[in-house]
């Protein structure tokens, strides 16, 4: 599902996707890899007749635009990772493994209780609560068929990511930009104040305001 909007003062034209199994779009079985979202969207690129975009990406769409870069270079002009999970540590991924069983089985408490850590105890509650019932409206097997393609991606090969990226992290972050730098010595590091994972919901001036800088400067 494809949307085209023009929100810019500048007149940028903002293009935003349902990634396959998200919102309006078809939510077939079966494995969700990142490398097929990212080449959903390069083929939206070429059907629109697009030319080379700044791909922006939020959780996991940060990993898809960090691999759409590299697989589809001449598609892209710079990407944003916002708080996208790259780096995992053993306690980390195995909470995230044992969620995705939880929610193979069934059993979404596991799953609620993910999305409300990725809140601060100050974030508002009723986007909180939207946030959640929009999560957990997904279908069992897509969730977690799309978690476990986020584990199952090959970080390393973001060393042939060579276009300008950025990286937002939330508060606190949620990855130390070292590891992320160890992959992309070139990145840009940002830090959100006062919001959790979806910073870009929390604090959108200061999420636009760091990426219209980046534009600015490195595009």
């Amino acid at each position: 599902m494809l949307r085209r909007q023009n929100t810019s003062p500048g007149g940028i034209s903002v293009v935003s996707v349902d990634l396959r199994g998200h919102g309006e779009s078809d939510k077939p079985s079966g494995p969700y890899p990142i490398a097929a979202y990212a080449d959903d969207i390069a083929y939206i690129i070429e059907q629109v007749g697009l030319s080379k975009v700044v791909a922006v990406g939020h959780s996991m769409g940060g990993v898809i635009v960090l691999q759409f870069a590299a697989a589809h270079p001449g598609s892209v002009a710079a990407i944003v990772m916002v708080d996208p999970p790259l780096v995992f540590s053993p306690d980390r991924r195995a909470v995230m493994e044992a969620m995705v069983a939880a929610t193979e089985a069934g059993n979404d408490e596991p799953r609620s209780e993910w999305i409300k850590n990725m809140f601060l105890p100050t974030s508002d509650r009723r986007l909180m609560e939207e946030v959640m019932a929009v999560m957990l409206s997904a279908p069992p097997d897509v969730a977690a068929s799309a978690v476990r393609g986020v584990l199952e991606f090959d970080s390393p090969a973001a060393a042939l990511c060579t276009v300008p990226a950025l990286h937002l992290a939330a508060s606190p972050p949620r990855m130390p930009p070292a590891s992320i730098r160890d992959r992309l010595p070139n990145i840009v590091d940002g830090c959100t104040v006062g919001a959790g994972h979806f910073n870009q919901l929390e604090v959108p001036d200061q999420v636009n305001a760091m990426i219209e800088a980046f534009l600015r400067h490195y595009v």
